[in-house]
C-alpha cells in the first residue's frame, strides 16, 4: 500500500516506490492505494491504480463513463474549484521555479465546465470512433464526449454516415452550430450526403485535404468580429475564453500603436485590437491562415492590418517599422531563439505574450527580463477538467536610468 503525497504540474498523483518518485494518474493527496508499475526509468516511475483502500474527501465522481480509459481529460475526479485552484498554484509554482517570478496570479473560469470544445479529433478502428487512451495506442470507443459541445456529440453518433473504416475524423462547430467535417483516411467512402444535412448544418465535408462536400471553411464569431477560419487553420476551442482573451488583449494595447502579431494565425489578435491601433503587421506559417486573415479583416472592415506568411524566426526582419507592442500566441513549443533576439532588440516598450505552456513561458520570460520586466499575469481556464492552462502575461521594457 502507498500514500499519495502530492500532485504533479499533470495533475498525477505522487508517491515513492523503493525511494523512486512514482507518477500515478487519478489520485488525490492523502489516498492510500496499491499500485502497478507500467513504465519504469532511471528516475522515476509511472505506475496504475490497482486498488483504492482510501480516498480523499475531495475527490468527486467523475460524470463521464469513459473516464477511468479514456485519455482526453486528467481532472474528472476533482471538482472544478478544485481544478482552479490547482491550476493557479500549478501556473505560480512554474514561474516561480524557472523564471524567478514570485507573483500571485489571477484565473479566469469558464463559463461551464462541461460541452465547451468546439472541436475535437475521433481514432476510427474497424469502423468504430473513440479517442486513444492515455499515452498508448489503445483504442476506447465512445458514443460522446463530455466537454463537447451538444451539437458535435450529436454528429458524434451519426459518424457511421461517413462511411469510413479506419482513419481520423475532426469535428468542428462554429457559433452558429454549423459543422467543418475533416476526415483524412485510405478507404474509399461514400458519404450519406443527404441524410446528414437534412440533420445538420454542414459548413463543409474535408476529406483528405480536398472539399468534398460545400465549404472548406467555415466563418466564426467572437466579440461581434467574424472570423473565416480554414479546416486546416488554428482556432481556439473554447468560445467563451476566447472572448475574455480578446478583452484582456484589448484593455493592454494602447491607443495609436504599431502592432506586431507573431504567430497570428486567420488574424484573430491583430483585428481585435485594430481599431485601436494605427497598424497592425502579423505572421503566420499556415498558407490557408495568411489568406483568411487577408479576408478577415475585408469583413470586419480593418483597412490598417497586414499579414505576411513565413516561419515567425526567418519573416520577423522584413518587419521594417517601429514597433510599439508585440503579441506572441506561439505553439506549445514557446518561442525559437532567434524571435526571442529580435524582440529583445526591438525596443517595443510592451511584450502581450499568449500561453498554453507554463515551462515554455518561464523559460521565455527569463531570457527577456534583461529588457523586460513583468507587469501582470492572468490564466484563463481554456480547457477544463484538463492539466493545461492558457495564460496571457504583459510585460513591459524596463526604462534605462543613466
Amino acid at each position: 500500500m502507498y500514500k499519495i503525497e502530492k500532485l504533479d504540474n499533470q495533475g498525477r498523483g505522487i508517491t515513492y516506490v523503493n525511494n523512486k518518485i512514482t507518477f500515478v494518474p487519478n489520485t488525490l493527496p492523502s489516498e492510500e492505494v496499491d499500485i502497478k508499475i507500467v513504465l519504469e526509468k532511471s528516475k522515476y516511475n509511472e505506475a496504475v491504480v490497482t486498488k483504492y483502500y482510501k480516498y480523499s474527501d475531495r475527490r468527486v465522481e467523475s460524470k463521464c463513463p469513459y473516464y477511468k480509459e479514456c485519455g482526453g481529460c486528467d481532472l474528472l475526479h476533482m471538482s472544478y474549484e478544485d481544478t482552479i485552484n490547482f491550476k493557479k498554484q500549478k501556473l505560480e509554482d512554474i514561474l516561480k521555479k524557472y523564471a524567478g517570478l514570485d507573483t500571485e496570479l489571477e484565473i479566469i473560469e469558464n463559463n461551464k465546465p462541461y460541452n465547451y470544445r468546439n472541436k475535437i479529433s475521433l481514432k476510427i478502428i474497424d469502423g468504430k470512433w473513440g479517442y486513444y487512451k492515455g499515452n498508448t495506442h489503445e483504442h476506447i470507443s465512445i458514443n460522446g464526449c463530455l466537454l463537447a459541445e451538444d451539437n458535435i456529440n450529436a454528429f458524434i453518433n451519426d459518424i457511421d454516415k461517413l462511411d469510413i473504416n479506419k482513419g481520423e475524423v475532426i469535428i468542428r462547430n462554429n457559433y452558429n452550430n454549423e459543422l467543418l467535417i475533416i476526415i483524412n483516411t485510405k478507404d474509399k467512402i461514400n458519404i450519406n450526403i443527404d441524410y446528414l444535412k437534412n440533420k445538420y448544418k454542414i459548413a463543409g465535408i474535408v476529406v483528405n485535404n480536398k472539399k468534398y462536400y460545400n465549404d472548406d471553411f467555415f466563418i466564426e464569431m467572437i466579440n461581434k468580429k467574424l472570423f473565416k477560419v480554414s479546416y486546416d487553420s488554428f482556432f481556439q476551442v473554447n468560445r467563451y475564453i476566447c472572448s475574455k482573451l480578446f478583452d484582456l488583449i484589448n484593455d493592454n494595447v494602447n491607443e495609436g500603436d504599431i502592432v506586431l502579431d507573431l504567430y497570428s494565425g486567420v488574424g484573430t489578435l491583430g483585428i481585435n485590437v485594430a481599431k485601436k491601433t494605427k497598424k497592425v503587421y502579423g505572421i503566420e506559417t499556415v498558407k490557408n491562415a495568411v489568406i483568411n486573415a487577408s479576408y478577415n479583416t475585408k469583413i470586419n472592415k480593418v483597412d490598417n492590418a497586414y499579414y505576411l506568411l513565413g516561419d515567425v524566426g526567418k519573416t520577423i526582419d522584413k518587419i521594417n517599422d517601429k514597433i510599439d507592442t508585440i503579441i506572441v500566441d506561439p505553439p506549445r513549443a514557446g518561442l525559437d531563439k532567434k524571435t526571442k533576439e529580435y524582440i529583445n532588440n526591438s525596443g517595443a516598450k510592451k511584450i502581450i505574450y499568449v500561453s498554453c505552456n507554463p515551462m515554455t513561458l518561464a523559460r521565455d520570460i527569463k531570457e527577456l527580463s534583461n529588457q523586460y520586466d513583468v507587469k501582470k499575469v492572468t490564466a484563463l481556464d481554456m480547457f477544463p477538467y484538463s492539466e493545461h492552462c492558457e495564460s496571457i502575461t504583459v510585460l513591459e521594457r524596463r526604462r534605462r536610468i543613466w
